[in-house]
């Protein structure tokens, strides 16, 4: 290949990165992310029994309603912090509840979806990608902030499949798409 043509193809890849590299993932897509989340979620609490929502796999660990509850905080807190809104809780409110009930768990994890969701529907497109120090310590945009809250609530779901397994409850089938 010539010095040219290498020199275009060259000029090519750098333009294609950079264009990729500029393209973010639109609001509406973030929502429906969430939407996809809350909905797996759901099946998660919808499977575990009501005693289930007491066990501790050690006494160290969170009982199965405490991590979920635990995901509903951070879901209010992490996304506030993230978009730079009030929270109607404060962090470790929910975890805190005495009523631990599927029936109380179930509704609080899934207004706490609603919250996230509600709210990024409100804030304009242009504002996702404003800095922000998420925490008072980390340098980030709104929109990577939404995506560490999201990140989060993944990896405590991710957690309660063991806590389903000790129930002897089969986990839902995962849902990527």
């Amino acid at each position: 290949m010539n010095i040219e043509i290498k020199n275009l193809v060259l000029s090519l890849c750098l333009v294609i990165g950079s264009l990729a590299a500029k393209a973010q993932v639109k609001p509406v897509d973030i929502i429906k992310e969430w939407e996809r989340s809350k909905v797996y979620t759901k099946e998660y609490l919808d499977a575990m029994p009501e005693t289930g929502y007491a066990l501790q796999p050690t006494p160290e660990m969170r009982s199965f309603a405490g991590q979920m509850l635990h995901l509903a905080d951070a879901n209010y807190g992490l996304a506030s912090a993230a978009m730079g809104i009030k929270s109607p809780f404060t962090v470790g409110d929910l975890e805190k509840s005495s009523d631990k009930s599927k029936a109380n768990v179930t509704k609080l994890v899934m207004e706490s979806y609603d919250y996230v969701a509600d709210n990024i529907k409100k804030m304009p497109e242009a504002q996702l990608d404003t800095p922000i120090k998420m925490l008072g310590s980390f340098d980030m945009t709104k929109r990577t902030g939404i995506a560490k809250a999201f990140e989060h609530q993944v990896h405590h779901r991710g957690q309660t499949t063991v806590y389903l397994r000790l129930a002897g409850v089969k986990p839902p089938q995962e849902k990527l798409f």
